[in-house]
């Protein structure tokens, strides 16, 4: 039986073993994780790091180890003669990782590949001389202070727990495959070198090796970074304008409308009250949130207010002045709207939301298209409620999630709860309430004959919550909707509503968002869809092409059309460039229009429409009532009562 761990974690040693002898002996060697599917490696070059172009060599060479049938084998030793070892082959990303090791352990594993010392010359006779150096000086070090073997030369040693194979022969050789260099700071941070990391696939067999690289191409077309431009829908200039600030484009804030008056109408129908808030607030209202000293990592530095451009570029210093910040999120700023009422407990429920634009600091390596970015929109909402009150507001909102990732044919959704762990003091408490908000949670999600993953410590310190993830058309799972109960800011900023008995009560407050961001969500919906949006999200719906626009009878026919469809409502576009035809019927389906309208001269006069559809790739003739009944049946939420 295959032990696919075993064989990943082993093809990370061999991965080692191929840049130390092949190309690099002085190469630094950092972590290597496990990911999805196969490892990372981290490694820092003595010389030019390894690119893309290289893998191929790389993996060749990997598998020339592979074969020589190389025994993996773990050797102890105390923490003294580890340290000794590892300065002595100078790996100070190893030292650093031993000392966060717990001192007391008096026992540090090694791993180290193996062959017998009379194969070493025909094994190591073309790797590099400076390779052989270090290893024979890892040889006499471990001859004199480990269980190694006089008839054993190691061919490469890390720092390791394991598990690994027995030998390198059981490792398949066609069924992994080096597929990406990137760059990561060493622990992630900035402050630290640059590292270079190489990935890599490992299955059980060909077959599945073959079946994923296939499932990565079918991924790679749908990128949102590579269709969102295509089609149109954003761009981002990271010189000009800034790393993740994006610019949208017409079509692209036209989807973003359509989510926006969609997501409106959803929340009106179910007795949400719009707010709005600013952009930026004084510090005051950060420290009494907290976030000042327990967010800061995500927040900008501040803007002192009463100065001006000139003031500054002056270096004039004001008369007085104030400290703002750009808002991470809008919980604080619903709370201050709530707290300048006085409230009763008939009041309760009030539910609170807004479309709110938050800006977080983001690492520039860490942003990537429309999923990582510094400047987002949340569809953002908190519902303040009574304590009996709260089993019906977790039910209706879970429905409306639900109702929500439906309408997107979002069909294969996972539910996972984040509780408390009782044994663990990083809670904000009160415990009763804690604990009514996680049997609740659950018994929600019982009633509902809905599957979910309990998360025992998992939940953030200031509560528990729902977080709903979805699977797109090619079967990757998405973090999307979130439900978090907050007993953190109702204690901070002293919340309360006048219950029954005329006495202050302390309310319940729960966020929610359910796209959880425009951006990301968008992003999602590209790939979900491939960039061929529904009828219903299409920003351009329509193209009227006309066959011939010098003829006046085409083009008259060609507007009479356009106008109709425009009265209607739907978003429908002319191409009266002049393109070739067969240009404009591929540029029409490049961007994935769902319906494209051709005029000939035939249908000008018998008062008829060529349609192509996108989606079905169906051709016919029909009249412009007949093709209005066939727009009026495609699916549209924004339509429905």
């Amino acid at each position: 039986m295959i032990n696919l761990k075993k064989i990943r974690h082993s093809l990370s040693h061999i991965l080692a073993q191929a840049i130390q002898r092949f190309y690099d002996p002085q190469v630094k060697l950092g972590i290597w994780p496990a990911i999805d599917n196969g490892f990372y490696y981290d490694f820092l070059f003595s010389k030019e790091s390894i690119s893309d172009k290289d893998l191929k060599k790389l993996e060749k060479n990997m598998k020339t180890i592979i074969k020589e049938n190389q025994q993996f084998k773990k050797i102890i030793l105390p923490h003294s003669l580890a340290k000794q070892l590892l300065e002595l082959i100078n790996q100070p990303f190893k030292l650093q990782l031993l000392e966060e090791i717990n001192k007391s352990w008096e026992e540090i594993s090694f791993y180290v590949n193996i062959i017998p010392t009379e194969k070493k010359e025909k094994v190591v006779k073309n790797a590099d001389p400076d390779y052989i150096a270090l290893y024979d000086k890892i040889n006499e070090f471990l001859d004199k202070t480990s269980n190694k073997q006089p008839n054993e030369y190691i061919t490469f040693l890390d720092l390791c727990e394991g598990p690994h194979v027995e030998e390198t022969s059981q490792i398949p050789q066609d069924a992994f495959k080096l597929y990406k260099v990137a760059w990561a700071y060493w622990k992630g941070d900035e402050h630290n070198p640059m590292l270079t990391r190489i990935y890599w696939l490992a299955f059980e067999n060909k077959e599945k090796l073959q079946e994923y690289l296939k499932f990565l191409e079918e991924a790679k077309k749908r990128d949102h970074r590579i269709l969102g431009p295509k089609l149109g829908l954003f761009t981002i200039k990271p010189e000009e304008v800034g790393p993740g600030l994006i610019l949208w484009k017409p079509k692209g804030a036209t989807l973003y409308n359509i989510l926006a008056h969609y997501i409106e109408k959803e929340c009106e129908k179910r007795w949400y009250i719009p707010v709005r808030t600013p952009h930026i607030w004084r510090k005051k209202l950060w420290e009494i949130s907290g976030h000042w000293g327990f967010y800061n990592e995500s927040m900008y530095p501040p803007l002192e207010l009463w100065m001006t451009l000139e003031d500054w570029q002056d270096n004039r210093k004001p008369k007085e002045s104030e400290v703002y910040l750009l808002k991470p999120m809008n919980c604080p700023f619903h709370v201050m709207i709530y707290k300048d009422d006085i409230h009763s407990y008939k009041e309760l429920p009030i539910r609170y939301w807004e479309f709110g634009t938050v800006y977080r600091y983001e690492k520039k390596w860490e942003l990537g298209g429309l999923t990582r970015v510094r400047w987002f929109t949340q569809d953002d909402a908190h519902i303040i409620c009574r304590p009996d009150q709260i089993k019906e507001e977790i039910s209706n909102t879970v429905d409306f999630v639900l109702d929500v990732l439906k309408t997107f044919w979002f069909e294969d959704i996972k539910i996972f709860v984040s509780l408390s762990d009782p044994n663990s003091n990083k809670y904000v408490w009160p415990k009763d309430m804690w604990q009514l908000a996680e049997s609740t949670i659950e018994e929600v999600l019982k009633e509902k004959w809905l599957n979910y993953e309990k998360e025992i410590g998992e939940a953030a310190f200031y509560g528990p919550k729902i977080d709903f993830k979805i699977k797109d058309a090619i079967g990757r799972l998405w973090q999307c909707s979130t439900v978090q109960f907050d007993f953190n800011l109702p204690e901070r900023f002293d919340m309360y509503y006048i219950n029954e008995k005329w006495e202050k009560e302390r309310p319940f407050m729960v966020h929610r968002a359910i796209f959880g961001s425009f951006e990301r969500f968008i992003g999602i919906l590209i790939e979900h869809y491939s960039g061929a949006f529904p009828f219903w999200l299409a920003p351009e719906q329509i193209k009227i092409i006309p066959v011939n626009q010098n003829n006046k009878e085409i083009l008259d026919y060609t507007f009479e059309i356009y106008n109709v469809l425009k009265d209607k409502g739907y978003r429908v576009k002319l191409d009266i460039s002049e393109h070739s035809l067969a240009k404009k019927i591929r540029n029409a389906e490049t961007q994935k229009i769902p319906f494209m309208i051709i005029i000939w001269e035939k249908e000008s006069q018998n008062k008829t429409l060529a349609i192509r559809e996108y989606h079905t790739k169906k051709q016919y003739e029909v009249n412009l009532e007949e093709f209005l009944k066939i727009l009026e049946n495609q699916f549209n939420p924004l339509k429905q009562k």
